[in-house]
């Protein structure tokens, strides 16, 4: 596994990715799970290839960012097995892709933040502007939407404009002093609940919440904050997670076995295949209003049967 900027120990994205390579290797005996570090995006295609001269059987790629580099290490490498979190590589039937509807449990998680909000505004912003962060952002202020046109509400959303594709980024996942700024202006701003798609860079947001003494809270995204970060659990509203660590489980086991891996369709998370989710509300859970709770889950309902539509430019085609 090669890992992005973000590093193994991001508390998100990268240690979902890590997380399911070392489950795979609980169920098969055989697997040996190696990770390496990219410092930069330099670092992707040396790293990439420095696991085909070791005749991996399967070597994963982790995030958007790297879709170039897989492509060309992977077109010149045919009888390797690849695969690729948040991406699609053309041209190359040696890529597993694998991608997740984000958007749709990010909706969930917009409309709890609106119920939830005491002051009527809440906040997001971005590690990147990458349509596999905007998909997140798309979904929230989306959720939020819905639940001012079904209670006749006005919450506002500071951070991003759907319409416009326009937002506050901190230019990195790794920068927890820019994710605390950020979130210092939001909540100048009057956003009292915040969802930093942002890696560890949210780790920043995490500590102006647990610094607030209970006036902000967190939705955090990828991994369970509470299982990845447990020292911020209460302040971590729920969170939106990507399966990742059971789609690479899955498709290390098959690399693994030899089964092939092929490109069409790849892997495709969704709130109905559970592969994209809201976690468990852990110590909010007696803080949110149970009728807020029940919406929640008749709006998931919805969403699956396709009574309500959620839409994202930045949705996995």
């Amino acid at each position: 596994m090669v890992t992005d900027t973000g590093g193994i120990d991001d508390k998100s994205f990268n240690a979902s990715a890590w997380a399911g390579m070392q489950a795979a290797k609980t169920e098969v005996s055989n697997i040996v799970p190696k990770n390496v570090v990219s410092s930069s995006e330099a670092d992707y295609e040396p790293n990439l290839q420095g696991f085909v001269t070791q005749d991996c059987n399967f070597i994963l790629a982790v995030g958007g960012l790297m879709i170039t580099s897989t492509q060309k290490i992977a077109t010149a490498a045919a009888d390797s097995q690849f695969a690729i979190v948040d991406g699609v590589v053309a041209g190359a039937s040696n890529v597993y892709p694998m991608q997740f509807e984000t958007h749709q449990a990010a909706f969930l998680a917009g409309y709890l933040a609106a119920g939830y909000s005491k002051s009527g505004k809440v906040g997001t912003y971005g590690g990147m502007k990458l349509p596999t962060v905007t998909i997140f952002m798309d979904g929230f202020a989306d959720g939020v939407a819905h639940y001012n046109q079904a209670k006749g509400k006005n919450v506002q959303v500071i951070g991003w404009d759907k319409a416009k594709q326009n937002g506050t980024f901190a230019e990195s996942f790794i920068d927890q002093s820019k994710g605390k700024s950020i979130t210092d202006t939001l909540v100048s701003q009057g956003a009292d609940v915040i969802m930093p798609v942002a890696g560890g860079t949210g780790l920043g947001t995490a500590q102006v919440a647990k610094d607030s003494a209970g006036k902000v809270s967190v939705i955090w995204v990828d991994q369970d904050g509470c299982k990845s970060a447990e020292q911020y659990c209460d302040v971590f509203l729920t969170t939106v997670v990507k399966n990742i660590e059971g789609a690479v489980k899955e498709a290390v086991i098959k690399g693994a076995k030899g089964e092939a891996l092929t490109a069409t369709p790849g892997y495709q998370g969704s709130l109905e295949n559970d592969g994209v989710s809201l976690a468990a509300y852990n110590s909010f859970d007696s803080k949110i209003d149970s009728t807020l709770k029940t919406e929640v889950e008749t709006l998931k309902a919805d969403i699956i049967s396709g009574k309500v539509k959620v839409e994202s430019v930045s949705a996995p085609k």
